[in-house]
């Protein structure tokens, strides 16, 4: 798979359009994932919805890269791309792990029953802890890692633009 496939679509650049999908997508993750975590309601409410944005998500990033790594080889070689394209290589970990996250999160969904019922089987708390505390550091890292690769990207297309 070349980045032949991740080049352009019906002549435009791929990067900037599949990029706007993963900008909704993993920020949206997050959201859902956090929610999940620290709202019994809206993670009966959601049940696996957070686990397939997460999942989403995780299948985007992949995609933007690439397709950001084949508009890298056509466009001048410049420090703020290779910044760019540094952080963007740094996504994908925090994604997986959001993704893990919100699997167990529904996973722990699927062993509660309805309010005021006993589980199907008692979750340990120290898990429940690790899921929470995952959420928050995936949710945060990821996020992190967004705003970083969105600003050095921005940078990237819009330095010696000039506005008047």
């Amino acid at each position: 798979m070349g980045d032949l496939l991740f080049d352009s679509f019906f002549g435009l650049p791929l990067h900037p359009l599949i990029v706007h999908a993963t900008v909704v997508f993993v920020p949206t993750a997050v959201v859902a994932v956090l929610l999940a975590a620290f709202w019994g309601r809206f993670r009966r409410w959601a049940g696996p919805g957070p686990m397939i944005i997460a999942l989403i998500a995780l299948i985007l990033v992949p995609i933007s890269t690439q397709s950001g790594e084949a508009l890298e080889h056509s466009l001048p070689r410049t420090d703020l791309i290779h910044q760019h394209g540094e952080l963007a290589d740094g996504l994908l970990p925090w994604v997986a792990g959001l993704f893990v996250v919100a699997a167990g999160l529904w996973w722990w969904n699927r062993n509660q029953q309805s309010p005021g019922t006993a589980p199907r089987w008692a979750l340990p708390r120290w898990l429940v802890v690790v899921l929470i505390v995952g959420a928050v550091v995936t949710g945060v890292g990821t996020t992190v890692q967004v705003v970083l690769i969105g600003h050095s990207g921005a940078e990237a297309a819009w330095s010696g633009v000039v506005t008047t």
